[in-house]
């Protein structure tokens, strides 16, 4: 498969109930830019055990291309913008061959588990790591450190709390100019939203730029402890790597 020419395409890896709508909403800001929201959900629906729990799966499936195959050789031959970032979650890679990923920048995005979790049960409510991709996350980095494929690693908690430094860093590594407009965007929905947005974007669409970090006060339901026992590691090292 070979990309169209004169274009650099941004990858972003993430974990769900993280940052990966802000960071899209925030590159949809820029001129030089195109985003694609989650192009492989239905892929991943269509061959994993998600899908009864998933909200809206059917329509998902419905509307969206179950291939992954044809949506990697369309990630690859889009055009229209010199900039391309496709917000995906690292755990919608199953069954896939990764080598494409050679043909852009991949960013990782991780977040403290237990937040994370925290924040997921209350739309599915007992989740396995494979919802969650904290596991497929650190296979991935290994991945592309094995090949020397480009990738950066990003944070939730340190980028929220510098977000134009952590946004610049990130624009520098990735080879582009950092563009002020990422900072801020207009309340409500982008027409980019995939169409679970009523689902999980609540949030980002009362925003207007990213949100100062908190620290969650709820209590953690017992139920997801043996999970985050599992993650806690894995997130430890992923931290290593980040910006």
């Amino acid at each position: 498969m070979s990309t169209s020419p004169a274009v650099k395409r941004l990858f972003l890896w993430s974990g769900p109930r993280n940052i990966s709508t802000a960071l899209m909403y925030s590159f949809s800001q820029r001129a030089d830019a195109a985003v694609e929201d989650e192009p492989l959900y239905a892929h991943y629906l269509s061959r994993s055990l998600a899908s009864p729990y998933h909200p809206g799966a059917a329509t998902i499936l419905e509307k969206m291309e179950n291939d992954g195959q044809k949506v990697v050789q369309h990630m690859l031959s889009k055009s229209g913008k010199p900039l391309l970032f496709f917000k995906n979650m690292t755990h919608h890679l199953i069954d896939l061959d990764w080598s494409f990923m050679g043909q852009g920048m991949n960013i990782l995005l991780t977040r403290e588990p237990k937040a994370m979790l925290l924040s997921f049960s209350k739309i599915i409510e007992k989740p396995v790591m494979e919802d969650i991709g904290y596991a497929m996350q650190w296979r991935l980095l290994q991945y592309l450190k094995t090949n020397e494929f480009p990738f950066v690693v990003l944070e939730a908690k340190k980028f929220l709390q510098d977000p134009e430094g952590q946004l610049r860093k990130l624009c520098k590594t990735c080879g582009i100019d950092f563009d002020p407009n990422m900072m801020h965007w207009k309340a409500g929905p982008i027409p980019e939203d995939g169409v679970w947005a009523n689902y999980w974007y609540a949030s980002v669409h009362k925003s207007t730029g990213f949100q100062p970090y908190t620290e969650k006060s709820e209590p953690f339901p017992d139920h997801l402890r043996g999970l985050l026992s599992e993650c806690e590691p894995i997130y430890r090292k992923l931290q290593v790597f980040s910006l």
